[in-house]
């Protein structure tokens, strides 16, 4: 039997509980665990962790950054083991890249607001794809992003690269648009229509949702929260 931390107000009482937990004598659960079973997990959190925001709960927020945290630790004694890395890595990392990504804070770069800030970001984040060889597209968003997030994360992306609209009212004219292709995809539609015809109705209902978080994107409203109201 393990004996637990007596102080577990330290990161490092954590460390040492999630080492117990997979430990010989540990649990059997988290023995069996791995990065690919624990990724549900770790979406189910994000997602806790939102919904504690949202309703303004201090307690409920407390809990949820502890059960993301603990997520982080796990990963990381996984990586240990495995001789990948440590949770001291992880923390030098994001250390390291957030001092890198805010030269207007640790070095001597002038800033006048936060789309500048935003700016600088985006162009030490390409560096340093380039620095270490990684090739993706000026779109690529993170596998496993909610659409609509995905939607609004690639609106936001093409801005950067100067495509955009440049008035809500241009974007509810493509929203209507689109709406009015879904329409006439229906027209087409039956209980019986081949699986070309439903395919066609499933992208004109995709571009006509993608357009719709365009159109909260203008708006500065969160597209995901939006329908969740």
């Amino acid at each position: 039997m393990s004996k637990p931390p007596e102080n577990t107000r330290e990161i490092s009482a954590l460390v040492e509980i999630v080492a117990a937990l997979r430990g010989e004598n540990g649990c059997p659960w988290d023995k069996e665990q791995t990065h690919e079973s624990l990724a549900p997990f770790a979406i189910e959190e994000t997602f806790e962790l939102v919904e504690a925001i949202e309703q303004g709960s201090a307690e409920g927020l407390k809990e949820e950054l502890g059960d993301c945290l603990f997520q982080v630790v796990l990963h990381s004694q996984l990586a240990q083991e495995a001789n990948k890395f440590s949770l001291s890595d992880v923390i030098e990392s994001i250390s390291q890249k957030m001092v890198r990504r805010h030269p207007h804070v640790f070095s001597d770069v002038k800033v006048q607001d936060s789309s500048e800030v935003i700016k600088n970001w985006q162009q030490i984040k390409a560096q340093e794809k380039d620095a270490s060889k990684k090739k993706s597209s000026p779109l690529e968003t993170p596998k496993g992003l909610p659409a609509l997030m995905e939607a609004q994360k690639i609106g936001h992306k093409t801005k950067n690269l100067g495509f955009d609209w440049q008035e809500a009212s241009q974007v509810f004219a493509k929203v209507k648009e689109e709406v009015s292709e879904v329409e006439d995809a229906l027209h087409n539609f039956s209980e019986n229509s081949s699986s070309e015809n439903l395919e066609a109705l499933s992208k004109e209902i995709g571009d006509a949702l993608f357009s719709l978080a365009q159109l909260a994107r203008h708006l500065k409203l969160d597209s995901e929260k939006s329908l969740r109201t």
